[in-house]
């Protein structure tokens, strides 16, 4: 899989310094000329591993191709499950991260790091 282009994540949670395991996270691809004209289409649901990894890469081959794609994070059911107490509603509840991929032969990385008030992310390798 090396040689083709792929999409990718990891979640680290950083209020307790370790990867956020078992987050539901969700692929749309968007389309459209704006965001109120925006459809967004889901092509994949899944939830991070132990090692706050996906198991598969998100897209890959074939199935990755040049567009705008959004990842949501549901960050808020993780945090709740962690035991932290949020408040209603939810600072940071579903986090959205909307990418554009150009080339469909490179690996694409979308790491978050996230807490229940604040979050990053980069492209990553």
């Amino acid at each position: 899989m090396a040689d083709t282009g792929r999409l990718t994540t990891h979640v680290l949670d950083t209020t307790h310094g370790r990867p956020g395991a078992g987050i539901a996270v969700t692929l749309y691809r968007i389309e459209g000329g704006g965001m109120e004209d925006d459809v967004r289409t889901r092509l994949v649901q899944t939830r991070t591993n132990a090692d706050g990894r996906c198991d598969a890469p998100l897209l890959a081959g074939a199935e990755l191709t040049p567009g705008v794609y959004e990842l949501v994070f549901e960050a808020g059911a993780y945090f709740r499950a962690a035991g932290i107490s949020l408040p209603d509603p939810a600072f940071l509840d579903m986090v959205p991260i909307r990418f554009g991929i150009a080339n469909a032969d490179q690996h694409y990385h979308v790491p978050l790091l996230i807490s229940p008030y604040s979050y990053s992310t980069y492209r990553g390798s």
